[in-house]
């Protein structure tokens, strides 16, 4: 077999694959399985037109982060500080390490309290042992290792698609919500709209992104700025493809995760979750213990393989704006402050879980504040993709263009009507 049919082949597909799949599988979040567990609680099949209407939206979004990384051979934070100077720059950081943070904590509980469940170990026990175990990781493993360990750990999505099969939901119902939207104008159900865009288009994962390109680009021996700067027709086309199929896996798993709990906790009257034991719980009778298990199973990969998203993206944001050392391809000494904040990002979501919130109000929460975060965000990102001082002639394409401004100002509408029917 030639190069160029190992190219084209399924091995060649998934050698093509990196930073964008990584990034999709990661969106799918503990945050992400709480908030489509509960709105696939409270309203049934009714969202489930939101995986195909996010899809295009976060797919140019990303495609937008890893194309000013790849072109400019920098992270997010060095372009901001650039482009709009310490005072956009620090607040961002700022926000972004808050939401994180929170979000980690939200992450742990529902580790911890997913595997409680399966052990009968207390839930105190998992929480800090999670935490050392990829802190860990991160500080003393190769680049190279983390990303393929990442990669392969996205196949445990794959589970909530057979709950959906196990729950055997009416797919009658199921096709037409899909492919009708509706979507009631509550306080309610407006705050889970853009919880679920926040937590399908976050902005750690913008950052994450970015710094991904560029980590590749160094794992390939483009160890100097000038070296990164640019990218060929077959770099972006191999990006092209990854994000895409990031994105796409990200929605589906979405999607399945609605349906699951709308043709289970939905259909049976329970509609409001408190813990994520409960939804799993909920699941045994209506499911199955198959069904039981393998979202449970699913909370602790998924954390696993987002945990780290969360607090990489936070110390390169901050790493990179104060302009230290950033990459997790240097041991700690030699990037101290790096790990610091990934450290620190660590440890403030850890002592979180021990604040009193609730684990499912946490997740849907986090997911809540990275919606209204990310608009703002994303008009940032938008306008240096298309400034061709950052960007040469690999500025944003009309298509991105409009996608990215979309995106923004769905996110933008949909938070300011929540604000408003809340407040009512």
């Amino acid at each position: 077999m030639t190069g160029k049919n190992r190219r084209n082949g399924l091995a060649g597909y998934l050698a093509r694959l990196g930073p964008g799949l990584i990034t999709g599988a990661a969106d799918d979040d503990p945050s992400g399985i709480g908030t489509y567990s509960i709105a696939g609680a409270q309203f049934g099949f009714t969202c489930l037109w939101t995986a195909w209407f996010s899809f295009p939206l976060m797919a140019a979004v990303q495609l937008i982060c890893a194309r000013v990384g790849m072109v400019s051979g920098r992270g997010l934070s060095s372009l901001l500080r650039e482009r709009f100077g310490p005072r956009v720059l620090w607040p961002v950081c700022t926000l972004l390490a808050l939401a994180n943070v929170f979000n980690i904590g939200a992450d742990l509980a529902a580790m911890a309290a997913s595997s409680a469940m399966v052990t009968g170990i207390p839930a105190q026990f998992f929480t800090p042992f999670y935490a050392g175990v990829m802190l860990l990781l991160m500080a003393y493993a190769s680049y190279r290792r983390i990303s393929r360990i990442f990669k392969w750990m996205t196949l445990v999505l794959f589970a909530y698609i057979i709950d959906a099969f196990l729950a055997r939901p009416d797919w009658h119902a199921v096709l037409q919500a899909t492919l009708l939207p509706h979507l009631p104008l509550t306080g309610s159900s407006i705050a889970t709209f853009v919880a679920l865009m926040g937590t399908t288009i976050s902005p750690y994962l913008f950052f994450w992104q970015a710094n991904q390109q560029v980590e590749e680009d160094v794992a390939h021996g483009k160890t100097t700025l000038a070296q990164r700067q640019g990218a060929t027709e077959q770099e972006k086309s191999d990006s092209r493809l990854d994000v895409l199929t990031g994105a796409f896996y990200s929605n589906l798993i979405m999607y399945f995760i609605i349906l699951t709990t709308g043709a289970t906790l939905n259909l049976h009257g329970q509609t409001h979750i408190a813990t994520t034991s409960q939804a799993a719980e909920a699941l045994r009778p209506l499911a199955g213990k198959g069904a039981y298990l393998i979202f449970t199973l699913g909370i602790i990969g998924t954390g696993m393989l987002s945990i780290p998203v969360l607090a990489g993206s936070t110390a390169y944001a901050i790493a990179e704006a104060a302009r230290w050392r950033d990459s997790l391809k240097y041991p700690p000494r030699k990037a101290p402050h790096f790990y610091l904040f990934l450290a620190a990002a660590f440890l403030i979501g850890l002592a979180l879980n021990y604040a009193g919130f609730g684990v499912v109000n946490m997740l849907f929460w986090s997911a809540v504040i990275n919606g209204v975060l990310a608009a703002p965000l994303i008009v940032l990102i938008v306008l240096m993709a298309s400034d061709p001082v950052i960007m040469g002639k690999h500025v944003n394409s009309l298509g991105l263009r409009v996608l990215g401004w979309t995106a923004a100002g769905v996110m933008s509408v949909a938070s300011v009507a929540m604000f408003c029917t809340l407040g009512a």
